[in-house]
């Protein structure tokens, strides 16, 4: 039930102060229209300038093939299962050609926890990207995929971290973060990494130089003090290095999964995209996912503390997998934002404006 927060809470949010634990909490039971205006604020003040981003790319799955079993997951297969797959290089070649053909310049490359690649694998893989494309960014990664990497090769998060970067990683996506809270990864993904191990991969590479983004995957089993957890760690992490470009919320996607718990609801996004907002005061972009809530909740969303449309999402195939499938050009990402009253801008990933 909503209810009004505290005045010197709202005061606050609006002179920028940094918000604590119960006081970030208290903030979900605020009325709804309420927090979006709070969320805007914030946003105007970092954002002062009427632009929305977004950016060209392509989200490639080199593998679907996963030993990590996550209950959330419908894209994966295991091992033993029809319908698993290892993309050829050439193959990949074909959807980087088709990725520039669209004046895309990123490739966002993620694939299962697969053991029957050894780590060479994915040095071979970067360096064929490279020398073939070597005016695509390569945004791939995320920080499981890292650890199992450093796993099968028994080398440090480090030096595991150094190899790929050596042979062509340009940053890494802040997928696997689901909720930062053992608790919850034990029960949703208990063979992924560890929130602790999730977190000591985005600080290493930080401090290598790579930009990140961070996800919350929310609307599952976990509790709204454990949605509040996620922010604050990613914040005290944020402090730390700075390496973080952006923050994406997205609601659990159940068709096809193994959670039979109900679908987050628009209004449960939006309040939960705005508490991001205000939470993260050290985090310079929050992205709207219209990828799962369709385009016209994420043009709300950019009344809602968001200022970044995301992905024009040439190919996306994990989302889709549990039924939801929203395609957008980037005509039409252009057309929402502007009737949404802000102007478009093509971003790279580190949200530098493409001329």
């Amino acid at each position: 039930m909503s209810q009004a927060p505290k005045p010197e809470l709202i005061d606050k949010v609006l002179s920028g102060e940094r918000l604590h634990k119960e006081e970030a909490l208290e903030l979900f039971s605020a009325d709804f229209f309420l927090l979006g205006e709070l969320a805007r604020e914030v946003r105007r003040r970092l954002h002062p300038e009427p632009i929305v981003t977004y950016i060209v790319d392509r989200n490639i799955n080199y593998t679907n093939i996963c030993v990590s079993g996550c209950k959330f997951c419908a894209y994966y297969r295991s091992p033993e299962e029809a319908g698993g797959y290892v993309l050829s290089f050439e193959e990949l070649a074909r959807k980087i050609e088709e990725t520039l053909a669209l004046g895309g310049y990123q490739i966002l490359l993620q694939g299962g926890l697969n053991p029957e690649l050894p780590f060479s694998f994915y040095e071979e893989m970067l360096s064929f990207i490279k020398e073939r494309f070597p005016e695509i960014h390569v945004h791939a990664f995320s920080p499981p995929e890292i650890v199992y990497f450093s796993k099968i090769s028994g080398l440090s998060i480090e030096e595991t971290l150094k190899r790929l970067i050596a042979a062509g990683l340009d940053s890494i996506p802040g997928g696997g973060a689901e909720i930062l809270v053992d608790r919850v990864r034990n029960r949703i993904s208990p063979n992924k990494c560890s929130a602790e191990e999730w977190l000591k991969v985005m600080r290493i590479a930080h401090n290598l130089g790579l930009k990140t983004t961070a996800t919350m995957m929310f609307g599952h089993i976990e509790t709204l003090e454990e949605r509040v957890e996620h922010l604050l760690k990613i914040r005290e992490l944020q402090d730390e290095t700075g390496g973080f470009t952006a923050f994406i919320p997205w609601p659990f996607q159940p068709g096809n999964t193994q959670l039979s718990v109900p679908k987050a609801t628009p209004v449960e996004y939006l309040k939960t995209l705005a508490v991001s907002r205000i939470v993260l005061d050290n985090v310079p972009n929050i992205q709207a996912s219209w990828v799962t809530q369709g385009p016209k909740v994420a043009q709300v969303a950019l009344e809602f503390g968001a200022n970044d449309f995301g992905s024009t999402m040439i190919e996306e195939n994990v989302v889709a997998a549990t039924g939801v499938s929203h395609r957008l050009s980037e005509d039409e990402i252009q057309r929402l934002i502007r009737d949404a009253g802000y102007e478009p801008r093509r971003r790279r990933m580190d949200y530098s404006l493409v001329a």
